[in-house]
């Protein structure tokens, strides 16, 4: 009969190559139909695939891996964030648009759709800690579409907005500093 003896060094060594043995088909769906991912399942993009040239900066929100692009004017500054997307595909928009304005401490009323999902939300809600927008606002050329913070960090990574792009308050913010009025933006 062979006497197994157990060690420190044995133990890690086998749990070490359990884990490489686990994680190694993970890794091996890291790329799915021809997308490349990264270990948060973010699909790397390419500005050049959405536009024609940076102008003054580009941000491409991808709704499917929940992630949003910037890349500044000159492509030497290239930033990945998690966010929230819409609920719904009907309630996603896609397409060109820009930023057309930028605010410190939004305000927020919500359409008239969202009164209608849900009569108790309040008509006029100032800047501050309960404000869906967060601490940052970036409006899009389309209405009641925007690039915000928000106050609920357990939206980021989820369908739950109801149109808007939203990030953790902190991310809003370093985006909103590099971010210029007039930079292209694509929601696919």
């Amino acid at each position: 009969m062979t006497d197994i003896k157990f060690n420190r060094r044995a133990a890690l060594a086998g749990g070490a190559a359990a884990f490489v043995t686990l994680a190694t088909p993970g890794i091996l769906r890291a790329q799915v139909d021809g997308a490349r991912r990264n270990a948060s399942s973010f699909v790397t993009q390419n500005w050049q695939d959405h536009f024609d040239s940076l102008g003054s900066g580009a941000i491409v929100c991808d709704t499917t891996s929940r992630a949003l692009h910037y890349w500044n004017s000159d492509a030497t500054d290239y930033r990945v964030y998690p966010t929230s997307v819409p609920m719904t595909d009907d309630l996603t928009r896609t397409g060109y648009t820009k930023i057309v304005r930028k605010k410190v401490g939004p305000d927020w009323t919500p359409t008239s759709n969202m009164k209608a999902a849900n009569p108790d939300l309040p008509d006029y809600m100032p800047p501050g800690p309960d404000n869906p927008l967060g601490t940052h606002a970036m409006y899009l050329t389309w209405p009641a579409y925007l690039i915000h913070g928000t106050h609920d960090t357990r939206k980021i990574g989820r369908k739950s907005s109801s149109g808007c792009i939203g990030l953790y308050n902190a991310k809003i913010e370093e985006l909103f500093a590099v971010t210029p009025i007039g930079t292209q933006v694509r929601i696919i």
